[in-house]
């Protein structure tokens, strides 16, 4: 069974600049990405709803960490966005540009 959650937020333990955006799919089953935060800086924590970022209530959702000139990660894990939903997904992101580690670190 897919966990609903509400919020997603992303620690950013990497030397590089990265954006916490969204992917979710739509009624046609076609994969969206969607924009989000500004970049943010080593050590900092950025929490966003995917409503924010234009993610219709109900979607299959993951976590899109953008990599400022380096690689992108993709989070393995898909949700239910419910933006009724208190839960939170907690994510950090470490390593280097070219070489990145995204791992889910509690959902709550």
């Amino acid at each position: 069974m897919v966990q609903k959650v509400g919020n997603f937020c992303l620690k950013n333990n990497g030397g590089f600049v990265v954006k916490l955006q969204f992917v979710y799919w739509d009624d046609n089953g076609n994969k969206v990405h969607v924009d989000g935060t500004a970049g943010y800086d080593v050590l900092q924590t950025e929490c966003r709803t995917p409503g924010q970022s234009g993610v219709p209530d109900g979607s299959l959702v993951s976590l899109y960490a953008f990599v400022v000139w380096g690689s992108d990660n993709t989070a393995n894990q898909i949700f239910i966005y419910d933006s009724s939903s208190t839960v939170t997904a907690n994510y950090t992101i470490s390593g280097t540009t070219l070489n990145n580690d995204l791992v889910l670190n509690s959902v709550q």
